[in-house]
């Protein structure tokens, strides 16, 4: 299947890492010298995708900015004969073909997607979470790319969580096909007690979703916190139709969690080429400290 459309849902307000989203987007959150977004960005280009709608909210047009050109800062740059940061810039703002469009209530993800609706038109389409990072030697997307339709209608990226933390998510029941694919015939979003629980394997920032699921999301009422969830919808055609679950491979990084952005700062410093020698040492230095 050859799917060139994704949304990026990344209109919430990171209420997890307040005060510093009061004026900055968390999307926006540097890991080194790359912004969350991009990292999102280039993992769906990577995968084949050539059109991009972020979903905003107000006070988030500074990752209109990062993805525009910059013809002041490009041309200083070229004056300076910084050409090695000059192409860097340039490659930004010609990643791919990318359209935002505001989430002027919020309403929760379900229907974040929904605006997506006219962009998508009749095509399946990669959703990819603004605040999940995966890096991996294949992009988490094209895994899940690569398996469209196999068992179903649409297909998720997922991975075992805790039984802790199960309630933060949403549960699955699944069947293991072969390797890392499941077939996926039903959903709970956020299980509240154990005999709600389906299994630990849970929805993580990546789905391809068929262009039926916003006839769906049209018809779907609000769920758990009074929002209109996504998980909610795909349930639909996993109970009708059933749906594909990959179990990933990657690591991944909750960039709307304190601890997530701070694993994300050290781990990819260390594979960074300009740090990751500095940021070794700094470890070893300061571990003999604690």
């Amino acid at each position: 299947m050859h799917i060139t459309k994704a949304v990026i849902p990344a209109a919430g307000l990171g209420t997890r890492v307040l005060p510093a989203t009061k004026s900055m987007p968390k999307e926006m959150y540097p890991i080194v010298d790359k912004p969350t977004i991009q990292f999102i960005v280039e993992e769906a280009v990577a995968a084949g995708i050539t059109d991009i709608l972020i979903i905003t909210n107000r006070g988030k047009g500074l990752m209109e900015d990062h993805f525009d050109a910059s013809p002041e800062l490009e041309s200083l740059l070229e004056k300076s004969g910084k050409l090695e940061f000059l192409e860097t810039v340039r490659n930004i703002s010609n990643l791919a073909n990318i359209s935002f469009i505001r989430q002027k209530e919020m309403k929760g993800l379900g229907h974040a997607v929904l605006k997506a609706k006219s962009f998508v038109g009749n095509e399946p389409f990669a959703v990819l979470y603004g605040d999940g990072v995966i890096t991996g030697k294949v992009p988490a997307i094209k895994q899940l790319i690569d398996h469209y339709g196999e068992y179903g209608e649409g297909v998720v990226g997922v991975k075992k969580v805790d039984a802790k933390d199960i309630h933060k998510y949403g549960s699955l029941k699944v069947e293991h096909m072969h390797d890392n694919v499941f077939a996926c015939t039903d959903m709970k979003e956020k299980p509240q007690t154990p005999e709600e629980v389906l299994s630990l394997y849970s929805i993580l920032d990546r789905c391809v979703l068929p262009a039926e699921i916003f006839g769906i999301l049209e018809n779907t009422k609000p769920g758990i916190g009074g929002e209109i969830q996504l998980t909610d919808a795909m349930r639909e055609i996993a109970i009708t139709k059933g749906m594909t679950a990959v179990e990933f491979e990657g690591k991944r990084y909750d960039m709307g969690n304190k601890f997530g952005i701070l694993q994300a700062q050290i781990e990819i410093g260390l594979e960074h080429p300009e740090t990751k020698d500095l940021l070794k040492d700094y470890i070893k230095n300061i571990a003999k400290t604690l």
